[in-house]
């Protein structure tokens, strides 16, 4: 007769289970009550800060004029089309330097040594090659998407099990199926955690590029309101970045949990 194996519970509360979601909101219930209380009382000026009650009253203005939808549309339009230009082509190199050898040896050195370099100093640069349209911003986002993504896959690909690599051979599988079936759904968490970065990136780039020069996005709002000292229109677009941040992760982890089914 086979033994039931019962599973040894962990001791440490560290290890025991996921943290229950309220906390999570809890805390950030009592962290806007005491910001609100703090500006209320006086004890920060409204020079420095606005509270949360000014920043929702003036994304509510926002959203009744129409403005919320121009700026947020324009920037979703450009961190779409930038981020999936630099993921789509991070894939790409990431496989190459994964798994050629030839690729590995000319591609890797130069891009661990432009990795490191500042995104943002490279703006001007692209503001002369493609001009103050939306070319430059793309440009912006793209670069600074590109590099964490090639990283991510190289990665990824780099660490895929090597005795699953040779089942597939010992099989008789064509190198383009072992690529398709192993290494590919092998590297596909790892991509993922690199669009986790990538994205956030994106964002940041975004935001630079906007406020150099844009007529339309978040990034041009917030800049604009800093300029009048405006703190509760300028925290009401930080805000907007915070919920575009989250939104965006969200759709990451639902993309992930279909396209990774296959692990559960």
């Amino acid at each position: 007769m086979s033994e039931k194996r019962i599973p040894v519970p962990l001791r440490a509360r560290a290890f025991g289970g996921a943290a229950p979601r309220w906390m999570g909101w809890a805390t950030f219930a009592v962290l806007l009550a005491l910001w609100e209380m703090a500006v209320r009382a006086g004890w920060i000026s409204r020079t420095f800060i606005a509270s949360p009650a000014e920043i929702i009253v003036q994304l509510q203005n926002l959203l009744l004029s129409g403005e919320l939808w121009l700026h947020l549309g324009a920037s979703l339009r450009r961190l779409l089309i930038g981020w999936g230009l630099g993921s789509a082509l991070g894939i790409m190199i990431g496989l190459m330097i994964g798994l050629s050898r030839v690729a590995r040896g000319t591609l890797l050195p130069l891009v661990s040594a432009l990795f490191p370099v500042p995104k943002i100093a490279l703006l001007p640069l692209f503001l002369v090659w493609f001009g103050i349209d939306e070319g430059s911003k793309v440009a912006t986002i793209l670069i600074g998407t590109l590099f964490p993504t090639v990283i991510a896959t190289y990665a990824a690909v780099d660490n895929v099990d090597r005795n699953l690599i040779r089942m597939g051979q010992s099989f008789g599988l064509p190198p383009a199926a072992i690529v398709r079936k192993i290494i590919l759904p092998g590297a596909m968490p790892g991509i993922f955690a690199g669009f986790r970065i990538s994205i956030s990136i994106a964002i940041t780039m975004l935001v630079v590029a906007e406020m150099m020069n844009a007529d339309r996005g978040v990034g041009a709002y917030i800049a604009a309101a800093g300029q009048l000292y405006q703190m509760d229109q300028l925290l009401a677009g930080v805000t907007l970045l915070a919920l575009l941040g989250i939104v965006l992760s969200w759709l990451l982890g639902v993309c992930e949990r279909r396209v990774l089914r296959w692990r559960e």
